[in-house]
């Protein structure tokens, strides 16, 4: 049953998509870095969503247009956004974005730019480069025609070299602690239709090596049964060094295959001696469909804020900005509505990348993207 972001029916993904942007070796830079989430943002990256191969009801495409742009409006008052859309869409994007977004010529398909947008890493040297994950559609489940493309893109408009990491798949497929610690489903990545021949180990050497980290933790997860393989993001997210929050059922469905793994992935985390804390899924939401993915963990770390799901139940909807709080006590909790990307599988987390400081500017608008 595939159900979370609903495969599409006839259309042929396109995986042989020619990337631009200069691709070095490894030893050209060698442990590249990746900062956690936390670590301060020079800007945002967003994707504005126009393909009507995947989004057939122009009316639904309008409502996730509309989502994005409050997602993006609300982090540009938390520092800078950069809305990629092809130019062409650019008037109707403008239409919808605040003065604080600005918009790239860079085409795109779908809006989901923590999967299809660039890994930023740093350099031993303070460079920083693009650790390059391929991205393949899910596993050529959707078109990715533009969106295989923007990784690229990004690198040669900001001037990054791009390493290959070796593996295929998402960055929503794996969290980091910025620490030397990463966990990943292995559905998502241990799959053929992402990394055929490759062995768990050898896929998981390579994320080490990508994020320069020094540790994996591995889960179940779920395959076949949704566009992403279970993207761990959904679930799990780390919130320090050996820190983690995840979204659970309070009553798990035994026949649901996603309850299942996500109690496993649970135990697994705190077999292996992490802190786990628990955020009760809501009960009582405004979209009653069962496929809706309503998770208080696909949230973003801005500079300054933290900007999650609200989904309608009150009780949950405060314990998660609550508990969100309490694990960035130096951040405003900001809670939206974003109920169209949850029908579609999924969150802010995963409409989001954003692009690590290296210097911090303390100055509010010290840094103009426009001119890049």
């Amino acid at each position: 049953m595939m159900q979370r972001r609903q495969i599409l029916k006839g259309v042929t993904a396109l995986g042989a998509i020619t990337m631009t942007g200069r691709f070095v070796t490894a030893q050209e830079h060698p442990t590249p870095y990746v900062p956690p989430e936390e670590h301060p943002h020079e800007l945002t990256f967003m994707q504005w969503p126009v393909s009507r191969r995947v989004y057939r009801d122009p009316v639904f495409l309008e409502m996730v247009q509309q989502t994005i742009a409050d997602i993006a409006n609300t982090i540009a008052a938390f520092e800078p956004v950069i809305m990629l859309a092809d130019a062409a869409d650019h008037r109707k994007a403008s239409a919808a974005l605040s003065a604080d977004v600005t918009l790239w010529d860079i085409p795109t398909e779908d809006l989901w730019c923590r999967d299809s947008g660039p890994l930023f890493a740093i350099t031993q040297d303070g460079k920083r480069v693009v650790s390059h994950i391929r991205f393949n559609g899910w596993g050529e489940k959707q078109i990715h025609t533009r969106d295989g493309m923007i990784a690229g893109k990004i690198a040669d408009r900001l001037g990054f070299d791009l390493i290959p990491s070796g593996v295929t798949g998402e960055a929503g497929g794996i969290e980091h602690d910025g620490h030397g610690l990463l966990m990943a489903h292995e559905s998502s990545w241990v799959n053929p239709n992402r990394n055929p021949g490759l062995s768990r180990d050898v896929i998981g050497e390579r994320l080490l090596s990508a994020y320069g980290a020094d540790r994996m933790l591995w889960s179940e997860g779920v395959i076949g049964q949704d566009i992403t393989d279970y993207h761990i993001d959904s679930l799990a997210r780390f919130t320090g060094p050996g820190r983690v929050l995840i979204n659970l059922p309070d009553n798990p469905d035994e026949t649901d295959p996603f309850h299942l793994a996500a109690l496993k992935t649970h135990d697994r985390l705190k077999t292996a001696g992490i802190e786990v804390h628990v955020i009760p899924e809501p009960h009582d939401r405004r979209v009653k469909s069962l496929d809706f993915v309503a998770s208080y963990a696909n949230y973003y770390a801005c500079n300054g804020a933290v900007i999650a799901g609200q989904f309608g139940d009150s009780e949950t909807d405060r314990i998660a900005a609550d508990t969100l709080q309490q694990h960035y006590p130096d951040r405003e909790i900001v809670l939206l509505n974003v109920d169209p990307l949850g029908e579609i599988g999924g969150g802010i987390h995963c409409a989001t990348q954003q692009l690590p400081a290296v210097q911090i500017c303390t100055e509010k608008g010290a840094f103009n993207p426009a001119r890049l």
